[in-house]
């Protein structure tokens, strides 16, 4: 397959993200070790596929036998609707009463957890004439969204009785899969749920990522991947021996629009946090924290220029930042890149004490997205 956009980047600014589908279709491969065969999968493609672009891997990611996706909300499944995206497609969270009829008409499958979701779907029934299609979801120990265990029986057993609803799953959400004790509770309570209802032709499921690499949950028939689809992991138990390998798609690049000498002794940037020790080559990215850079890795991150390893410095702006590349050899146009496979966005969290995939969800759509192999 060609590049899906030419990576001789034809756009009116100096600065891009790089999405690599095949590293997308490596990670889909490499999961599935891990999964039974005959397991239904949901790719979650929320927050635009957690920065990736969910209408451009989309495609990729049913082609790679993927047979479901899962978005944060209905705006999210419609536009993928839009994109003549016909899978189905379950918006994982909560749904306004008064836009369940929208559901209904955009063929989405909604999370359902209360009596008034309950009531928006025979409204909605009552409407369209067409039921609507619903996950109930269960509260196991997140303590976000979700039926309680104490009342979870009561109303799946409402919901099955009801002739104006297609029930189609019922499904939780681990909230600490790195604790192997933790969510032992939860699958308890899941487990204490589920052996009370009739549970033919649903679908079960739990277990996201880090569920799917480290836990096996009897009875179970669906998995939820998240964020390794995109190549990055997420927390998984310490004893926790075999992981998949997983290759990164996001690479961010910019072109170098200006060289100059800072003098020794002078500030860069605003406050003039870095200051040139003897001196140095300073080039300017058009890269800022309106892209989605956090203005917290002022100072703190490094670049590849021309093979070379650049230290960032002075404060990161709101549309560019600068880096020292004094002893390089470089010329206006030349690339730097911030993140690549080896130089992966983990350094980043790490950094700032937060998980990738906040960083990933970051990157904004002024950033073009250059989809390549």
């Amino acid at each position: 397959m060609k590049n899906m956009r030419q990576t001789n980047i034809n756009t009116h600014r100096d600065a891009w993200v790089e999405i690599n589908v095949a590293n997308l279709e490596h990670n889909i491969k490499e999961i599935k070790k891990y999964i039974p065969e005959g397991t239904k999968l949901l790719g979650v493609v929320k927050a635009d596929a957690y920065g990736h672009g969910a209408v451009m891997l989309a495609p990729t990611i049913l082609a790679s036998g993927i047979d479901m996706l899962g978005v944060a909300s209905i705006d999210e499944g419609v536009d993928l609707r839009n994109a003549k995206i016909n899978c189905d497609i379950l918006v994982l969270g909560a749904v306004p009463v008064w836009a369940v009829e929208s559901a209904v008409k955009t063929d989405l499958s909604i999370s359902i957890f209360s009596k008034g979701h309950i009531e928006a779907c025979r409204q909605a029934y009552e409407r369209t004439g067409f039921k609507p299609k619903v996950h109930i979801k269960l509260d196991t120990g997140m303590n976000r969204i979700g039926v309680s265990v104490d009342d979870a029986v009561e109303f799946i057993k409402e919901v099955q009785n009801s002739d104006f609803i297609n029930l189609q799953g019922i499904f939780t959400h681990l909230a600490m899969a790195e604790s192997i004790e933790e969510t032992q509770k939860q699958i308890d309570k899941w487990n204490k749920i589920i052996s009370q209802i009739n549970t033919n032709g649903l679908l079960l499921h739990v277990q996201n990522t880090a569920g799917t690499i480290s836990y096996t949950i009897n009875g179970t028939n669906m998995r939820r991947l998240g964020i390794a689809l995109y190549g990055l992991a997420p927390d998984y138990p310490p004893c926790l021996k075999q992981k998949p390998d997983l290759k990164p798609l996001i690479s961010l690049k910019g072109r170098i629009v200006n060289i100059h000498t800072a003098k020794n002794g002078e500030g860069v940037s605003y406050s003039y946090t870095y200051r040139a020790q003897g001196d140095c080559t300073i080039a300017t990215i058009p890269i800022g924290y309106a892209d989605g850079i956090p203005r917290a890795l002022s100072n703190k991150i490094c670049a590849i220029l021309n093979g070379h390893k650049v230290p960032q410095a002075g404060n990161i702006t709101m549309d560019q930042m600068m880096f020292d590349i004094t002893g390089v050899e470089a010329q206006l146009g030349d690339i730097i890149t911030l993140l690549d496979e080896k130089n992966s966005i983990d350094s980043w969290a790490n950094m700032l004490g937060t998980i990738n995939y906040e960083l990933t969800c970051r990157l904004k759509v002024r950033l073009p997205r250059i989809y390549t192999r």
